[in-house]
């Protein structure tokens, strides 16, 4: 039997457990808040905050919204990270990638303050996880990585001592999610793979685990993978349907893998629902241990 990771059915579960902690803050006199920055009217971006605001209405936080029109110049968008940054309703934030064209993203990023990095992509948070391979991790981590090992870990997957290739080396996942697999608490061997790696095919048939972060639709095939392999499927590509005359969300892992996987993850409904759960988490954390600092 090939399991289903419902990335919808564990996400749930999590922001339940969220709402209640958001509830005994608020008993103590502390409300976590989000914010976020959106630069410009990008379809996919529009909609994936409003996603993100929807998320913090279910849970109880604080929607904190700032929008830029996408003509925007970096001393506009600098000068509302910084409000971010001393707003204390604001617990933790992100600026919505990408922004328009001609603006340093990366001058941005170090702007956030890394105590409220909801993304847990600044450049100090990665560094601190960097460092930190034994114990607990106090600082705001990756979204998709945790999201995938979250999701895993819901479904009882242990990945001491696997093999994990990783497809692909964005920020996003990519290059993170190496740092959190190899952690002594995880224990995973990972081969991170890109478009300059000789034959990944070969690295794919070796692994027990693929996360595809490509974003090439149906990249990954059954010749491809091992018998029993996991399959991960984060990488997003939108494709014309022609029966259905509209644009299709497909990820990197076409569909007939399944039967030769022992699980996968759908996409939609994998690992994008829990990316979003792990957000809250972040800005839940950072709300805790503030609360914590403060009694």
């Amino acid at each position: 039997m090939t399991t289903k990771l419902d990335g919808k059915a564990v996400a749930a579960r999590i922001k339940q457990d969220l709402k209640e902690r958001v509830d005994r803050l608020k008993a103590e006199g502390y409300e976590p808040g989000l914010g976020t920055l959106l630069v410009g009217s990008d379809a996919g971006s529009v909609k994936y905050v409003a996603g993100k605001h929807a998320d913090c209405a279910e849970v109880g936080i604080r929607s904190i919204r700032h929008e830029l029109p996408a003509d925007a110049a970096f001393d506009d968008i600098a000068a509302v990270v910084r409000d971010m940054n001393a707003d204390p309703a604001c617990t933790g934030y992100i600026v919505q990638l990408p922004l328009p064209k001609g603006v340093d993203e990366n001058a941005v990023i170090d702007l956030i303050d890394p105590a409220k990095d909801a993304d847990g992509m600044h450049p100090y948070n990665l560094g601190e996880l960097v460092l930190h391979v034994r114990g607990e991790v106090t600082t705001p981590l990756p979204c998709t990585p945790r999201g995938v090992i979250e999701l895993l870990d819901a479904y009882g997957i242990d990945l001491d001592g696997k093999e994990v290739c990783v497809l692909g080396r964005g920020i996003t996942i990519g290059r993170t999610i190496g740092l959190m697999l190899t952690r002594r608490a995880v224990n995973a061997t990972v081969t991170l793979c890109h478009t300059g790696t000789r034959d990944v095919v070969d690295h794919m048939r070796r692994a027990d685990v693929i996360v595809a972060a490509m974003g090439s639709a149906g990249f990954v095939k059954p010749d491809m993978i091992a018998d029993g392999a996991v399959l991960l499927d984060v990488g997003v590509s939108r494709v014309y349907d022609e029966q259905a005359g509209r644009w299709r969300v497909k990820g990197d892992v076409d569909q007939s893998c399944r039967l030769k996987a022992s699980a996968y993850s759908p996409n939609p409904g994998g690992v994008g629902p829990m990316t979003r759960a792990m957000l809250l988490a972040n800005v839940v954390e950072m709300a805790e241990r503030r609360a914590a600092a403060q009694a």
